[in-house]
């Protein structure tokens, strides 16, 4: 099968190539899925980049993080998917393997894909959903009346964190740049901060939760809109989070999502109730694998990158 592999870290253009490798092996419990799409996320390049490697590669390593696709075959203990299904799935971040026509993976990180979603726009959901529902209903508890602000509310995260924190009942406050505003208060926020002209936390205060995916001086000034006891979740580290912890007195945590089948499934019941739409900004074919990820790594994004491995 053909897949974008790197067999050495290094540099997106020097490294990521698509070659033709053995299709993936079939455990008692797993799904192979022939891949129609793949997402493009942020930790593919650091990937690529060997920011995440525990020693240097011994062969081919098949990148991707998140696919849709048709379940061809299944291993003989699966009993939730069949032949033909169309599924989406985050899969095993140990194992990788999204960006190929092919991909293996086990029975519970694998959901029904929503009839009326394509699958470029199903793929582009799993590690960005998920990040967004276990920030929400895990690291925070948001529900009815809750006052949230999500960071970067165009962006592959934000963007499904607003949607997500609508449908849980919370009033919700997102930033964007000028050009996003629009799009957002779309998505559903009931109020946008244009951050290119307008400072958050001169304009907003008390708030329950703050969902973080900026960082840096984002993360900082952060802390000031929360009320006593909210709680900051960040898809980066928090700097110097006891103390930030003790003098604002409240929560503060950052934490990198996990695989869930059965997450997934309630996002497809958001998703089939009207109440979740993905993003997607562009559609790469396989074989421009790495223009895809320089685009994801220069950020700005609205929405989500996705590959187009076959139709």
């Amino acid at each position: 099968m053909k897949a974008a592999v790197i067999t050495r870290y290094g540099d997106i253009d020097e490294v990521v190539g698509v070659a033709d490798v053995p299709t993936p092996a079939l455990g008692p419990e797993d799904v192979l899925i022939e891949v129609r799409a793949a997402g493009v996320n942020p930790i593919d390049h650091l990937i690529v980049k060997g920011f995440l490697a525990a020693g240097e590669l011994t062969g081919p390593l098949v990148l991707g993080s998140e696919a849709a696709g048709v379940v061809s075959a299944t291993g003989p203990e699966v009993t939730r998917f069949a032949v033909g299904d169309e599924v989406f799935t985050r899969v095993d971040p140990r194992v990788g393997g999204a960006f190929a026509e092919f991909a293996t993976v086990h029975q519970d990180l694998v959901a029904a894909k929503p009839a009326s979603l394509s699958f470029e726009e199903a793929a582009s959901l799993p590690l960005a959903g998920l990040t967004a529902w276990q920030a929400l209903t895990e690291q925070a508890t948001v529900g009815e009346g809750s006052r949230v602000l999500i960071h970067g509310g165009a962006g592959g995260v934000g963007s499904v964190a607003v949607q997500i924190a609508k449908a849980l009942g919370a009033e919700v406050i997102a930033t964007a740049s000028t050009d996003s505003v629009d799009l957002v208060r779309d998505l559903g926020a009931d109020r946008v901060v244009d951050y290119r002209t307008e400072r958050f936390d001169e304009l907003v205060s008390d708030l329950d939760v703050v969902v973080d995916t900026v960082g840096g001086a984002t993360q900082e000034r952060s802390f000031r809109v929360l009320k006593p006891g909210g709680t900051l979740v960040s898809v980066v580290p928090v700097a110097d989070a006891e103390t930030r912890k003790a003098e604002w007195k409240v929560d503060a945590r950052s934490f990198f999502m996990r695989p869930d089948g059965a997450q997934l499934a309630r996002l497809a019941d958001l998703v089939r109730d009207g109440r979740l739409r993905p993003l997607v900004q562009k559609v790469f074919p396989l074989g421009a694998t790495a223009d895809a990820l320089t685009g994801v790594q220069h950020g700005g994004a609205r929405g989500k990158t996705v590959l187009r491995v076959s139709t």
